[in-house]
């Protein structure tokens, strides 16, 4: 999956996009409070011309669900994104954040980014992303899968997301991982 002659220094950026980002949080980002950043999969009813009822394994609004998950997935990449605001939109972020904090002095963390290519539903609240991770525009981890989770009404990066990130730079993984 990575294709690197340093896989391993990729697997250290990919934690790092995760883990160090964080630290950056008296930077402001594009998106600032932006509350639409975490909002829902729902939506408003559907108007004339909508398209068809969702299926069981889907959310009510699979478009805005799709945005909202790029949208967070985004921001939580981004390295001018706060911890506070990372925390937001990972699952159990509140538990992370001393770890997200710790790890800020991380390679590459100002350089990652990450772009989402797809996003599948496995269930009304769940779904796999598929994305590239990117160091200084790059992919360092191309065609990634991650998963994203409906929780409390927010569509957040998985902690198991999180927690194979940091598995494949070749550490244990923290608890609560």
């Amino acid at each position: 999956m990575v294709q690197s002659r340093h896989p391993r220094a990729a697997a250290w950026a990919a934690a790092a996009v995760l883990l160090v980002v964080p630290a950056l949080a008296g930077c402001s980002s594009e998106s600032g409070s932006d509350p639409g950043a975490t909002g829902t999969g729902t939506a408003s009813p559907p108007s004339a011309g909508a398209p068809a009822a969702p299926t069981a394994g889907e959310p009510a609004d699979p478009a805005a669900a799709k945005a909202k998950i790029e949208k967070n997935w985004v921001l939580f990449f981004d390295p001018k994104t706060s911890t506070e605001q990372k925390a937001e939109v990972l699952e159990h972020g509140s538990l992370m954040e001393p770890l997200l904090a710790g790890l800020a002095h991380l390679p590459n963390a100002d350089k990652t980014s990450v772009k989402v290519k797809s996003i599948t539903f496995t269930s009304p609240t769940e779904a796999t992303v598929t994305y590239d991770l990117l160091v200084d525009g790059s992919p360092a981890l191309p065609d990634s899968k991650g998963i994203s989770v409906l929780d409390d009404g927010v569509w957040k990066v998985s902690m198991k997301s999180l927690c194979g990130l940091i598995e494949l730079s070749g550490d244990a993984a923290p608890p609560p991982c």
